[in-house]
């Protein structure tokens, strides 16, 4: 499943996941003529995520990327979701 925002509404993208074989669980923009069935339980679980990105936000090394390379980073964040999960 591909849990996005309202903002990743578009037929590409959901065709692109389609051919993935993962199911898209997107709400419809507003602007949208024809509306696609949006499973509302699957999608509030997106809240979850939502929450641990805030969460390792607040580590000030993973907001502001000081870390110049991918491998570094992940490092930073590794270790701040460990602390998060020590708490």
């Amino acid at each position: 499943m591909v849990l996005a925002d309202a903002a990743y509404d578009s037929n590409r993208l959901r065709k692109v996941i389609a051919d993935k074989g993962a199911i898209a669980v997107i709400p419809n923009n507003p602007s949208r003529a024809r509306k696609h069935k949006v499973n509302k339980h699957l999608y509030a679980q997106r809240h979850l995520v939502e929450c641990c990105f805030s969460k390792l936000k607040q580590f000030r090394r993973v907001a502001t990327r000081y870390e110049k390379t991918a491998k570094n980073y992940l490092a930073v964040v590794t270790i701040a979701a460990t602390i998060l999960w020590l708490r």
